[in-house]
């Protein structure tokens, strides 16, 4: 599926990386990652597409920091795009997809909002590639509902991303057939190696995680067929200002990423 001119995610395209902050803190930030993580993608060949969200609707307590908003958010993402870097960030309103959609190569749907229907079909009347995030709580292929909803509006650029299932409380576990479920509805299919290693709301007022788990979930997911890993990545996850619990360190990506495409190219030989 083509992104951009420069970015493809689905064959016959190699794999693609999409990371990120988890939320913008400030323009700096955004600026700092966005060149350093493009930076990494070009010294590997890789299609890399940057992304942060300028609100984070479901922060587990009211009193989290949850983005710069939507009119910040935009202006400092386009500066993004303005570089040249694809960009992806969420919505969670229909209101925000035609204002979203002017400066986003794609709309994410969060997880929690995947069988809003409203959501996903005037996502889908903007044009824009549209990343369905499958919810903790949807099987891989009931997924077909929500492609079905967006391909309404005629908008066929959709893509779906695993990001694990609730297993109980606090717990997420990631079954690898549901990339090869999603796929075969004719997607390209992303693995969110960060929030399929988040413990929800454990840690009380926020989330927890276990990073140690990115690296040998990333590699199962590549080899069971992810045309893309999504990875929300930090300088210093312990500084974060959402997510942190289940970021991977800046420092840690290349050597991974590097790793995940020599898996990805053994298995299309």
């Amino acid at each position: 599926m083509r992104i951009t001119d420069q970015v493809h995610i689905g064959p016959p395209a190699s794999l693609a990386l999409i990371a990120g902050p988890c939320v913008i803190e400030s323009e700096s930030h955004v600026n700092f990652l966005a060149c350093e993580l493009a930076a990494i993608a070009q010294r590997l060949g890789a299609p890399f597409i940057f992304k942060a969200s300028f609100d984070k609707a479901n922060r587990s307590s009211v009193t989290s920091y949850r983005g710069p908003g939507m009119a910040e958010g935009l202006r400092i993402l386009k500066g993004v795009r303005d570089r040249g870097i694809a960009v992806l960030t969420d919505i969670h309103e229909p209101c925000q997809a035609a204002p979203v959609a002017e400066v986003a190569d794609i709309l994410q749907i969060p997880a929690f909002l995947c069988r809003q229907t409203d959501l996903l079909v005037e996502a889908g009347r903007t044009g824009r590639a549209v990343n369905i995030k499958k919810g903790q709580f949807v099987a891989p292929a009931d997924m077909r509902l929500a492609t079905e909803k967006v391909a309404s509006s005629g908008n066929a650029r959709i893509i779906l991303t695993e990001r694990g299932s609730s297993f109980g409380y606090h717990n997420l576990v990631v079954d690898m057939r549901g990339l090869i479920i999603m796929r075969d509805l004719g997607y390209p299919v992303v693995f969110d190696a960060t929030h399929s290693v988040q413990l929800p709301g454990a840690s009380g007022t926020v989330s927890g995680g276990e990073p140690r788990f990115i690296e040998p979930l990333a590699r199962a997911a590549v080899a069971a067929g992810a045309d893309a890993v999504f990875i929300e990545v930090h300088e210093a996850p312990e500084r974060a200002l959402s997510d942190g619990a289940n970021a991977l360190r800046l420092d840690h990506l290349e050597a991974l990423f590097a790793k995940l495409q020599r898996i990805w190219s053994a298995a299309h030989q």
